[in-house]
């Protein structure tokens, strides 16, 4: 397994900001990796969609390509690690991720993390033409594509025939380091977590905050089944942010939350955010934090305040 540490991972789902037009929308989306960057967080992150999710915004909001802003990001920072959370397994010939992703670690000097899930979002399939198929089917693709990605990230030249995809001798040149590392995301603690045992270098869970400790049961009996140390399988937990300066405040921000996503939202001030993450997410087993600011990020000076506060917890 290759060695992926996220300690402190900025994560960038939202590319529409006030007063900011196309011309500067990329400037904004620089200036918040740059920040991140400075600070001393780790990894910059952004969602691999097609259209704004709902809870965040409306479809037709600003959505950049993942892997294009990722290539673009490597170029203007130098020390973060750039990663999908996570890449739609769906979206991609799995032969042509292992090499996108291999280009992304060339071109930013061996800071490529591939983050890779299932895919979930169906309103994209739909539009874009793409095959959506069961749940079932969704896993079947995913665990036959970690089969064809991994061995080309390790330079090998994988001979696959599944009942989704095949590869002869598939070829992944050049590279730069003997393997780049794989990150799941999600939180189902059968499908989701047998394949991040059997596969991954890191695991990012998404789920609300009661159900943290439960997680981190199962991923690890996921891993004790199949005879991996879980200690091997690092872990993150993707927290939303809303920062805040006031109780009033923060009551009318999170009255705005919809009810399914409010455990999954944390409030408050750098400070505040800090103290709720560490008692409810990294003393119940979480080894780091994947953090995003919906609201804030484009705020210069948020990133680095929050960046700060959680800096400490994780050192």
């Amino acid at each position: 397994m290759a060695k992926v540490t996220i300690r402190l991972g900025y994560q960038i789902p939202n590319f529409t900001y006030p007063d900011t037009g196309p011309d500067t929308l990329f400037d904004t989306v620089v200036a918040q990796a740059q920040e991140a960057e400075a600070t001393g967080y780790d990894t910059v992150l952004v969602m691999d969609h097609f259209y704004q999710l709902p809870g965040i915004g409306p479809a037709s909001n600003a959505m950049l390509e993942c892997y294009t802003t990722l290539g673009a990001l490597a170029s203007l920072t130098s020390t973060v690690q750039l990663s999908s959370l996570v890449t739609g397994n769906t979206y991609r010939n799995p032969a042509i991720l292992a090499k996108t992703v291999t280009t992304l670690d060339m071109v930013s000097h061996g800071r490529a993390v591939l983050g890779i899930g299932a895919g979930w979002y169906e309103k994209e399939h739909q539009a874009f033409g793409l095959e959506f198929g069961t749940f079932t089917e969704r896993f079947e693709r995913l665990e036959e594509s970690l089969q064809i990605v991994g061995p080309m990230l390790r330079g090998e030249e994988p001979t696959f025939t599944g009942s989704w995809y095949q590869v002869r001798d598939a070829l992944n040149n050049p590279r730069l380091r003997p393997t780049i590392p794989i990150m799941l995301g999600g939180s189902g603690e059968q499908k989701t977590f047998r394949l991040a045992a059997r596969y991954a270098d890191h695991m990012n869970i998404i789920c609300g905050r009661p159900e943290v400790p439960r997680k981190v049961a199962a991923l690890r009996e996921r891993c004790e089944e199949i005879g991996r140390d879980p200690a091997t399988l690092p872990t993150s937990f993707l927290a939303m942010v809303v920062l805040t300066e006031s109780a009033e405040q923060t009551r009318a921000m999170l009255e705005q939350v919809p009810p399914d996503r409010r455990e999954r939202v944390f409030l408050g001030t750098p400070e505040q955010v800090a103290e709720t993450l560490k008692a409810d997410v990294l003393d119940q087993g979480i080894d780091g934090l994947t953090v995003n600011l919906m609201r804030d990020g484009h705020v210069p000076g948020a990133v680095a305040a929050l960046g700060k506060a959680l800096l400490p917890l994780l050192s």
